[in-house]
């Protein structure tokens, strides 16, 4: 095991992992990002993914699953304040591991979301957790949308973009009118509801910024529907409409063969 142990903040390796944890740019020059807590390096293993180092807090009781790992990766030590620097978290870990960013895979494309200029990284991974939880293939994010691959992301996914093929930078107007089924997206006020929708073949949703929702010009590639609400209160957060169209396909797709919807 080789370990190199780490005391200043002027380091230049702690200095580029600070950028990583930091900025979108250096994530993305560099291809790589940083999973917090065993549980992300745990789930990257899980769909065959591998750290290229790990970064632990000076003295942390590492988890008898991650002992392998010690003996086959590079290890930096960093002192508490340091690991404090570096996690997206108030209290952290005491574990991180630097992953190079996976390409997205090549897969079918039946069941797609299509995320435009969402700004909260908790929010995102709220959603791709949710999409990943319902059989989502790929993930369509627009240019404005904040990173993916993000640590703060990550954490909200909770190893759903291991599930997913995410493309990032995205036309969403040119997925949606290449797509080959229906694309649809809750706008206030639509006519036709979820619950009215087919959903059992290709489906592919929209879900636009916390505040301004889907622009006009992507609502104009899409079929609109609402969601019935019949409380007091005018819309949903974006991971929880999500969450509720998504898992409506899912229904509908479960009882396809049994003679209708139930």
């Amino acid at each position: 095991m080789s370990v190199k142990a780490i005391h200043s903040r002027d380091n230049a390796e702690f200095r580029f992992l600070k950028n990583l944890a930091e900025e979108a740019r250096a994530r993305r020059e560099a291809g790589l990002t940083l999973l917090d807590g065993w549980h992300l390096i745990e789930a990257a293993l899980q769909a065959g993914l591998k750290p290229e180092k790990l970064i632990l807090t000076e003295g942390v009781v590492m988890p008898a699953g991650a002992q392998a790992l010690l003996e086959t990766l590079p290890v930096l030590s960093l002192s508490e304040a340091l690991m404090r620097a570096l996690a997206p978290v108030k209290t952290p870990t005491g574990l991180m591991a630097l992953l190079r960013i996976p390409q997205p895979a090549k897969t079918r494309r039946e069941f797609a979301i299509l995320l435009e200029d969402i700004q909260d990284p908790g929010n995102l991974g709220a959603v791709l957790r949710s999409a990943a939880a319902a059989g989502v293939q790929v993930v369509y994010l627009s240019k404005g949308c904040t990173d993916a691959w993000s640590p703060k992301a990550l954490r909200g996914g909770q190893g759903a973009q291991f599930q997913l093929a995410i493309v990032e930078g995205a036309d969403l107007a040119e997925v949606a009118a290449e797509f080959p089924g229906g694309v649809y997206a809750a706008v206030l006020g639509a006519e036709a509801a979820l619950y009215q929708l087919e959903l059992t073949g290709a489906v592919a949703f929209a879900f636009g910024n916390e505040g301004a929702g889907l622009s006009r010009s992507l609502q104009a590639c899409c079929q609109p529907f609402s969601i019935p609400m019949p409380g007091r209160v005018e819309s949903l957060n974006v991971a929880t409409a999500a969450a509720v169209c998504l898992f409506e396909r899912v229904r509908q797709t479960a009882y396809a063969g049994s003679g209708g919807r139930q």
